[in-house]
């Protein structure tokens, strides 16, 4: 009708085919790197790509009869999905971090692991000083973002599957008691618990070669943490 165009259409016409309020294609806002599409792997193709040399921490809290609240720092190793509970403490401070630190890198020289990127939240007690303490061993510090348990999700998947399977059917009496209660599911979770990502098998026991016939083998239970956990292993 020889209307003039109405400006605040005009100025949206980049924005074609785009829906309403900024709800773009969930393809284009699933990669927020900032890198262009097509250049670089992204997330999830870099944790597998370089698992055999990831080690992600993290601290989780457990609540004791007494009312006092105990921060527990675990690491796994996303390669071989092996756990490691590093302490606990009431006061999670610098010291007793790096400390911590220093412990997890001799352990894991031991058993011959070479750190690449050491994955962790921004929480306050990992400070510059426990980091300088793995990029001494040339390790790379990736931190995740705020907010985003997804980049740190190996580690969290873990701790919710500690939090069902143990913490959350069993009162803990004190500081003592949890760790006993964390280091048998730690011997349970690395040496017999079944891991999809390992294709059935635990971290610390491959499944066995040349298996034709089942009925040869024989399936018996152990209850570990006073009955919580049950542990299935074979006769011999």
């Amino acid at each position: 009708m020889g209307l003039p165009a109405d400006p605040r259409r005009a100025c949206r016409t980049g924005h074609r085919g785009r829906a309403v309020h900024g709800l773009a294609d969930p393809q284009e806002r699933r990669d927020r790197s900032g890198a262009p599409p097509g250049h670089g792997p992204g997330w999830a193709e870099f944790l597998r790509s370089q698992a055999q040399g990831i080690v992600a921490l993290d601290f989780f809290t457990a609540d004791l009869l007494n009312g006092a609240k105990v921060y527990v720092l675990a690491v796994i190793e996303h390669g071989s999905r092996r756990v490691r509970i590093l302490g606990a403490t009431e006061h999670p401070v610098q010291a007793w971090v790096v400390q911590r630190a220093r412990n997890l890198l001799m352990d894991l020289e031991d058993t011959g692991t070479r750190v690449k990127f050491v994955l962790h939240d921004r929480d306050a007690s990992f400070t510059a000083a426990s980091d300088a303490v793995f990029q001494a061993a040339g390790g790379r510090i990736v931190r995740s973002a705020v907010q985003a348990p997804r980049m740190n999700s190996v580690m969290e998947r873990w701790i919710g599957s500690c939090r069902r399977e143990l913490l959350d059917r069993t009162l803990i009496w004190n500081q003592r008691h949890l760790m006993i209660v964390l280091r048998e599911y730690e011997d349970f979770y690395n040496a017999h618990r079944p891991h999809r990502t390992l294709r059935q098998a635990a971290p610390l026991c491959p499944l066995p070669d040349g298996v034709t016939d089942l009925d040869h083998f024989r399936v018996q239970r152990r209850d570990r943490a006073g009955g919580v956990i049950h542990e299935y292993r074979l006769v011999a």
